[in-house]
């Protein structure tokens, strides 16, 4: 049951990443990339969090925890179109 909150921890985070982050949200990708990018998010913004003092525990089914990895999923959108060089990268 865990795992199945993870993810949609993950879902959500996702959606509020591209929602926020301009030009992401009117790009195809569908909600398994959208998950995989909360999730992927999840992991780093539970890393800055730790880095930074704070110990939210993101990817747990709480509003510092989905914010957490919404922060780490747009950071994750960052770098994506850093790496890559394109402004759409997911």
């Amino acid at each position: 049951m865990g795992f199945l909150l993870f993810l949609l921890v993950g879902l959500i985070a996702g959606a509020i990443a591209k929602a926020i982050t301009p030009g992401t949200a009117d790009e195809p990708a569908g909600w398994v990339m959208t998950m995989v990018l909360g999730v992927v998010g999840a992991f780093v913004g539970g890393w800055i969090g730790n880095m930074l003092g704070i110990g939210a525990a993101s990817g747990s089914f709480s509003i510092g925890g989905i914010l957490m990895a919404a922060l780490g999923s747009v950071v994750v959108i960052g770098l994506l179109r850093l790496i890559t060089g394109r402004r759409h990268a997911i």
